[in-house]
């Protein structure tokens, strides 16, 4: 049996991270306070993976540039 990976997943509301899932495959394990100790971590040890627009917007908001129009 293959071990699936723990991934996190940043939820975001209006440009701000509002809470960090840790998922195990498609099964959602915790939420994670992204104002905590272990949210600032792991928002600060992981990075973004480009996936389309919502991607970019993500990445902009934290390079502190605007999406393009």
């Amino acid at each position: 049996m293959e071990e699936v990976e723990v991934t996190y997943h940043a939820v975001e509301k209006d440009g701000v991270v509002t809470a960090i899932w840790e998922m195990k495959g498609r099964k959602h394990l915790r939420t994670i306070d992204p104002r905590s100790e272990e949210g600032r971590q792991i928002l600060g040890s992981h990075t973004v993976e480009e996936s389309g627009e919502l991607a970019n917007s993500q990445a902009a908001g934290q390079s502190g540039e605007q999406p393009a129009s």
